[in-house]
This record gives C-alpha cells, sequence and structure tokens, in this order.
C-alpha cells in the first residue's frame, strides 16, 4: 500500500496535493526522464510533473504538422534505459515517437503524478524555509479548474524540464497579425483545415519548413516558400525496418545495443565540423549538400545558386532531407528570396531589387515554420531565488548555468536541456540522461536533510560558475557556431551562443559524471550533510563502441537466454514442438 511507504517514497495524494520532495515542470523526455530517476536513483515517488498541456511529450505532443520527424536515428533516439526494437523506420516519426514516450511512462507508472493543462506561472525561493512556492494555474474549462483554478505547491526542489524549443516564435512582420485567410504557426497546427487546392504561403526555410513543404506540395494549388536564409541540407537516407529486423533486435539485445552504438560512434565522428569550419568533416558534408541539390534539381543552375549558403556548415542546423529539393521541379512550388516587406490583407508584399514594394501573391494559408523563443528559456515563467533575486536579473547579459544545470543564486534548482548544453551533431536524449542523473545527486543529500528533519539548500558557487561559463564561450567563439555570416536559433541578440554546447556527448557526460560538494554553496540544519563528503560518483552510460563484438555477445548472452526462454514459456506451442524433435 502506497500509505504504507515512508517519505519520500510516499507518493504526492490527495492531502499533501500542495506539497511535494520535487516537482517538474514539464512531461517532455527531460520531465519524463528525471521523473524516472527520482524512482530509480533517490527512492523518491514524493513527486508531481506539472504539464500545461493536455498530453506528455513536449515538443512531440505540440508539434503535429505534416512530415514531422525526427532527425536523430531512432534507435538513438531514446533513452538508453528505455531502448525500443519496434521502430517502424530509420528515422522516426512524431506519432511514433510520442507513442514511445506513452509507453514508457505507462511502464513506469508515471501517469499518476502528472497534473495536466497546469501552467506554472511564478517560483519563489523561501530563504527561512529553504522550499519553493510554485504558484500554477489550470487551464480554463478543463475539470481541474472547477476545483482550484489557481493554487501553491511548495517543494524541496524545483527541476524544469520546459526544453528549448517550447514557446513558439512568430515572425515579427508588418501586418501578419491581420492577416485575412488561414494563419497558423507549425507548433500549433490545425488538422481541420484543408490545404487542398489553396495557395499557401510558407514562411522559412529550416528543418520544420522542409520536412512540411514537401507533404502540402502534394495537394496544394500553389505553395511559395519565403527564403530568408539557404541552409545546408544533405541526404537523410531514410529507410523502413522491416518486421524480421524489429524481431532480431528484440530477441537479439547485443544486436541492438550494437546498432545504437555504431550510431553514437558516427554522430560524435561528425564533431569536426563544429569544431573546426575547415575539416574534412565540413567539406564532406558541404561537398554532399551540393551533390544532391544538383542531381535532385538538374539544370538549374539559378536555383542551385539561391541554395547554397555562403557560411560554415554547421553554423545554422545541418538539414537532412531526401524530398526538399525535388519539391522544387514541382510545377505548384516556387523559391521567393526577396526580403517580406509586410503583409496586407492576404497579400505578401516583398521589397523588390528597384526597392520598391510589390505584391507576391494573395494565399489561402500563412504557414509561419518560424521557430521557437530559444534563447528565453523559463519564459514565461516567472523565477525569484535567494533574497528574492529574478531569474530575469540573473540572465540579463544572456543564459548561462553551471555545468549546464544549476543557476547561481536559485537554491535547490535545476534546469535539463538547459543553457549551452544544446547539440547540433548527436542525440539530445544522451545529454539530457547524463543531466538527470547529475541532479539525482543534487537532490539526494536534500531529500536526506529532509528525512532527518532539516533543511538544506545547494546553489552553485558564483565563482565556478564564471570559471565553467567563460571557458565555454571561448570554445564557442572558435567553432562553426559563431561565424558572423549567419544568425542562428543558438544566439542571442547580442550575439552570445546562449544554446550550444562547445564539445562531444562524451566529454559532456564525463564532465557531469560526479557531484563535487564544494563547488556548491550549502546552507541550512543539514550542511553536514555535504560537508562530509567530497564528492559524489554518478557515473554515465557507456553506449559508444569499446568492446569488441564477441565482447559485447558475450555480455548479452545471459539476456537473450532469457528473453527467448521467457517467449518459449509464453508460447508452449513452440516448446512443445521443440522437444517433440
Amino acid at each position: 500500500m502506497a500509505g504504507d511507504k515512508p517519505w519520500p517514497q510516499l507518493p504526492v495524494g490527495n492531502k499533501d496535493h500542495a506539497n511535494a520532495a520535487v516537482i517538474i515542470i514539464g512531461a517532455g523526455i527531460s520531465g519524463l526522464c528525471a521523473a524516472i530517476d527520482l524512482i530509480k536513483r533517490s527512492n523518491c515517488r514524493n513527486f508531481v510533473i506539472l504539464e500545461k498541456s493536455a498530453g506528455l511529450g513536449g515538443t512531440w505532443y505540440d508539434n503535429k504538422y505534416p512530415g514531422c520527424c525526427c532527425d536523430v536515428f531512432s534507435s538513438l533516439y531514446s533513452y538508453s534505459f528505455a531502448q525500443s526494437s519496434d521502430w517502424t523506420r530509420e528515422y522516426p516519426g512524431q506519432e511514433e515517437i510520442l507513442s514511445y514516450l506513452i509507453r514508457v511512462a505507462q511502464e513506469h507508472d508515471l501517469y499518476q503524478h502528472i497534473r495536466f493543462n497546469t501552467s506554472v506561472e511564478e517560483a519563489r525561493w523561501d530563504d527561512s524555509l529553504k522550499k519553493w512556492s510554485v504558484r500554477v494555474s489550470t487551464a480554463q474549462g478543463s475539470k481541474d479548474a472547477e476545483f482550484s483554478p489557481e493554487y501553491e505547491i511548495k517543494s524541496d526542489f524545483l527541476i524544469s524540464a520546459v526544453g528549448q524549443l517550447n514557446q513558439p516564435k512568430w515572425p515579427e512582420i508588418e501586418g501578419v497579425e491581420g492577416f485575412t485567410g488561414k494563419k497558423m504557426h507549425s507548433a500549433r497546427w490545425d488538422w481541420s483545415y484543408d490545404p487542398t487546392d489553396k495557395k499557401i504561403a510558407l514562411l522559412g526555410n529550416g528543418c520544420t519548413a522542409v520536412q512540411i513543404l514537401p507533404e502540402i506540395a502534394k495537394v496544394a494549388k500553389k505553395v511559395t516558400v519565403f527564403q530568408r536564409t539557404p541552409n545546408w541540407v544533405v541526404p537523410r537516407m531514410d529507410a523502413p525496418v522491416s518486421p524480421f529486423m524489429r524481431n532480431i533486435l528484440r530477441y537479439l539485445p547485443p544486436l541492438r545495443w550494437r546498432k545504437r552504438a555504431l550510431q553514437m560512434d558516427f554522430r560524435e565522428s561528425t564533431f569536426g565540423f563544429i569544431e573546426n569550419p575547415d575539416s574534412d568533416v565540413a567539406g564532406m558534408f558541404k561537398d554532399m549538400s551540393k551533390e544532391m541539390m544538383q542531381q535532385q534539381l538538374p539544370n538549374q543552375p539559378e536555383l542551385w545558386k539561391k541554395f547554397t549558403p555562403n557560411y560554415n556548415v554547421g553554423c545554422k542546423r545541418i538539414i537532412i532531407s531526401d524530398d526538399y529539393f525535388p519539391a522544387f521541379n514541382l510545377p505548384q512550388v516556387e523559391l521567393e528570396t526577396r526580403a517580406i516587406d509586410s503583409i496586407s490583407g492576404n497579400a505578401v508584399k516583398v521589397t523588390g531589387t528597384d526597392g520598391q514594394t510589390q505584391d507576391v501573391d494573395d494565399y489561402d494559408l500563412l504557414v509561419c515554420a518560424t521557430g521557437f523563443q530559444t534563447t528565453q528559456f523559463m519564459h514565461p515563467i516567472k523565477v525569484f531565488g535567494k533574497n528574492g533575486r529574478s531569474l530575469n536579473d540573473v540572465w540579463k547579459d544572456g543564459a548561462q548555468a553551471y555545468l549546464g544545470v544549476c543557476v547561481e543564486d536559485m537554491p535547490n534548482f535545476a534546469v535539463l536541456y538547459g543553457p549551452n548544453t544544446n547539440l547540433g551533431h548527436n542525440s539530445i536524449i544522451l545529454m539530457i540522461e547524463q543531466q538527470s542523473r547529475y541532479v539525482n545527486g543534487l537532490i539526494k543529500p536534500v531529500l536526506d536533510a529532509r528525512k532527518q528533519g532539516k533543511a538544506l539548500s545547494l546553489s552553485p558557487r558564483h565563482d565556478q560558475s564564471e570559471i565553467y561559463n567563460a571557458r565555454i564561450q571561448k570554445s564557442l567563439k572558435e567553432s562553426a557556431f559563431n561565424d558572423p555570416n549567419c544568425n542562428s536559433w543558438y544566439k542571442n541578440e547580442a550575439g552570445i551562443i546562449t544554446n550550444n554546447w562547445s564539445g562531444t556527448v562524451v566529454e559532456y557526460q564525463k564532465l557531469l559524471s560526479k557531484v563535487v560538494y564544494a563547488d556548491y554553496e550549502a546552507e541550512g540544519s543539514g550542511k553536514d550533510l555535504v560537508q562530509k563528503q567530497e564528492k559524489h560518483e554518478v557515473g554515465r552510460v557507456v553506449e559508444e563502441t569499446l568492446v569488441s563484438d564477441s565482447a559485447l555477445v558475450a555480455l548479452g548472452l545471459l539476456s537473450t537466454v532469457a528473453v527467448v526462454g521467457g517467449f518459449l514459456m509464453r508460447n508452449t506451442k513452440y516448446l512443445n514442438a521443440l522437444t517433440a524433435r
């Protein structure tokens, strides 16, 4: 019985609805990972996950546009502890990813911890209680709002898992609010609207627009792609995974592990294009992009020129697609590279070479594939830490965090997929898992103190934060991300790279493989718990190829036997057939 378990194993129930050991904001990939680690590593079920949407999944719940898929291999875009053999394609689509996350949440009994339709308005640290007070509101019209439309929850630790791709960014174009046709952001796709035989203006040509175009071009009367800056586009080479291969991966786990390890090896090996814009890897990507473009758009040098960037590979996210360029061979698809001047009624106006504005066309649908407010990590949540200092004040010169996770003057607070942890070459889930391990190393002494009737707060020392972030920025300035010839969502308005990590995944994992408590200011009656120990080893998941195939097979032999044996026991007709021979 849940009521028989000691705190913090006891899940939050009706009586302590407004109190929890840990609050997690967001039920996406980061939030689910943090929750699972709380259970596995900290033996804690006394937590709540606050999710503003009506379902879990984060960006994979919000983004449901046509063609929505991931640009990381499906085997690699999944938790190491919940690897799946059921992916139907080498690159996963949105619906399949969402189904995977739902299954993981069900297998770990997370639904009882999630409060849907619940938005965090403000989080405020109480210096005397050493607790967070989090004010939430429930969606108007939901049943939860009938009980308590707004209330506060107190917690010992607060985790932000809202991610970097959370709040849609609308284009700053004069007249866009007054567009008289149908208007939608790619992250708020209205599937009740039928684009068949419609004239569509597609604003943007990043990862999202590249996925949308081939799908809507199949049914639209006309599609105009408004391109501001070209992107490096390389082959996707997606393919289905046959039922036979899925069974092989299911019943021979070492092969599944090896596939994932090789994919990680490959992705890590491409980091060179970020570290050195003149590297062989960067040259390879440029050649691949140009070769594919010229093959898919034969004898069209004017288009080649418009599609070829003048900046280093990696300054913007590399786009992978096999069907973007071919869409421009269709008579109903056109590329517009003149700058948009304004929108009037349902007409899009551009600035011509003579400086005069002119209408491109009248459109039925305006699709804004214009990204997210990426550099405002907690927007629009108001956060106040030690001595009432606001997070906006801490981040006034650009968001930063110690190890990409903890923020000065924000005690018992952590950010997953926070400042300077995004990647341009590998799976972000590999980073998130390590962050979750590290954060649980911080949470453990806080919970231990609470169990002893004490209070403990941990916040990163100012000097440690300064040293760490100065080192990160120095490295980033020498990377492809900092190419002055392009702007990207990796940078804030001052040109500071606030979003991306400067190294490989393995380097980051090793950096966060232990918690050094001396790097933190400890306060409260329970501070002796961290003063007694220098560090806490949290380890890391070693997934890169370190052992031979034969050793990997040996390591997986017992699990393979167990899986096959379990299958045979459940299917007695196979067992009988084998014993009858």
